[in-house]
């Protein structure tokens, strides 16, 4: 067989295995925006923002990584933004960067005990409507006192641990990796019923996060950043929030029980029988062979959870840190000296570390070309009683394509120097200040471009493994987009 030419192997190399399609529309993104920039550069860093929302919607065709990294690449070529701009967007977002780096590979090193007790639950409850609204309240609960990503990186390490003991088992062997092609007949409709179950309890369980975070002071990062321009300490924060968290945490939990009783929107799917029999199988093998080192692991990573969990409630330290705490503690305790076992707890959260630092570079464009500005002004500029609701909506539509701690940081600001300039009372400014907390976290689990956790579940490696796609994400996120976002403004609109 004849080598192919160097050009070709060139172009084959190009963004592997790809589709020669999604090539040539990268290909015509970064051919195009040069030419777009000469035009107009405001129109070209919107244009930006489109292309990048592409390669995220297309993730399990090739990781946003490479295609998004090349277009923010050029977008500093071209002068859309400098590479003092992207630093300072990282620096501002260190602790989330530590937070992914850390914390996610501590909680590798809890599968064990997070495996044994999510099958305890799984396996004994036996509605799915329940066991879906535990997942939710469970991730709210949690999500309002520590990290979203914590939460959700709890989900994506239980769900990839139950896909790979039922998957292991009908194929024979240790591959899990989504290839079917082991798969028996008579297994496959249950592997993809099995699927369709866990994609509803992750997305039930991601939802949830949004739902206790936003609530208090420490459940997202841009509460913090709204809770020390506004002046409020943890108790009042939750107080003037409440009003419109409360009733939507009620309407989330109730949307739950609607779209699985009602098998709507891609939820609804039962435990396979066969598949609980191989999980019970699988628990009481497990039983049966744990030693007394086994159990002593169990102890070890249940004294770490209790120390996490204290250590982020009651913010020790930044949350990475007590990550790296975390993983300290539990390999020095079990064992988990070779540096190679080490590495393996890092494989899923550095890849999505460099992606979240190309997003800041996209996020460092629309400050630098001030995308969001003329939007900013318009809102100010409405009269007061109107400003609330309209700084919700805004909030709320700009977080759905651009990161929402950005959009807050963006919004607060503004209110803050429309509060030192007199522009605005004191009273008026802690009513948008709620606004814009409420706007960026409730309306921005529409797409995984808003929220970084949805966006660490998209790109994970259990998104492949349940068939969990950017489209299909945004399909199941829709009932709760469209509950949570109306709800909440007319909540904005009554109460604040």
């Amino acid at each position: 067989m004849a080598q192919p030419s160097l050009s070709m192997a060139f172009w084959h190399n190009f963004l592997g295995h790809s589709a020669l399609w999604y090539k040539k529309t990268i290909v015509a993104f970064l051919l195009i925006n040069p030419v777009i920039i000469l035009l107009d550069p405001f129109l070209a860093g919107w244009l930006l923002i489109c292309e990048f929302i592409f390669t995220l919607a297309m993730a399990l065709k090739c990781y946003p990584l490479q295609p998004g990294g090349l277009l923010a690449v050029e977008a500093i070529l071209l002068g859309l933004t400098s590479p003092d701009s992207v630093y300072h967007e990282v620096v501002n977002n260190i602790p989330v960067i530590l937070l992914l780096m850390f914390m996610v590979a501590g909680i590798y090193f809890m599968k064990d005990l997070l495996l044994w007790s999510f099958t305890k639950i799984m396996l004994g409850v036996r509605s799915k409507i329940l066991l879906s609204l535990m997942f939710s309240l469970v991730a709210a609960a949690l999500s309002a006192f520590l990290d979203a990503l914590t939460v959700t990186a709890v989900l994506i390490s239980v769900a990839v641990g139950f896909y790979a003991v039922y998957h292991k088992v009908v194929t024979g062997g240790d591959n899990y990796s989504g290839n079917d092609d082991l798969v028996q007949e008579l297994h496959r409709s249950d592997l993809d019923q099995f699927r369709a179950f866990l994609r509803s309890l992750v997305m039930h369980g991601a939802v949830g996060t949004a739902l206790g975070g936003v609530c208090t002071l420490v459940g997202e990062p841009q509460n913090l950043l709204i809770a020390e321009k506004a002046g409020w300490d943890f108790i009042e924060f939750f107080v003037r929030v409440a009003p419109v968290s409360m009733p939507c945490l009620i309407a989330g939990l109730l949307t739950c029980v609607v779209v699985e009783r009602f098998r709507l929107m891609g939820y609804g799917a039962t435990l396979p029988e066969k598949v609980r029999v191989i999980l019970l199988d699988y628990d009481r093998e497990l039983r049966n062979k744990r030693t007394s080192s086994d159990n002593a692991v169990l102890i070890v990573q249940a004294i770490a959870a209790l120390i996490l969990v204290l250590g982020l409630a009651l913010h020790m330290a930044e949350v990475g840190l007590i990550g790296l705490m975390i993983i300290i503690l539990l390999t020095a305790f079990t064992g988990v000296t070779e540096e190679h076992r080490i590495g393996r707890a890092f494989e899923e959260s550095l890849p999505f570390t460099a992606l979240l630092v190309v997003f800041f570079a996209v996020v460092a464009v629309i400050h630098d070309q001030h995308l969001f500005t003329p939007i900013t002004q318009w809102v100010l500029s409405l009269e007061q009683s109107r400003q609330p609701a309209m700084l919700f909506v805004a909030n709320g539509l700009l977080s759905t394509i651009s990161d929402n701690v950005f959009v807050a940081t963006v919004y607060i600001n503004e209110v803050k120097e429309a509060l030192d300039s007199g522009a605005i009372d004191r009273q008026h400014f802690d009513v948008l200040a709620v606004a814009i907390n409420t706007g960026t976290n409730l309306p921005s689990v529409a797409t995984p471009n808003g929220q970084a956790a949805f966006l660490f579940l998209l790109t994970s490696a259990l998104a492949p493994l349940i068939r969990l796609s950017y489209g299909r994400m945004v399909v199941m996120a829709l009932p709760y987009t469209v509950i949570l976002s109306g709800v909440g403004l007319a909540c904005v609109v009554l109460f604040l």
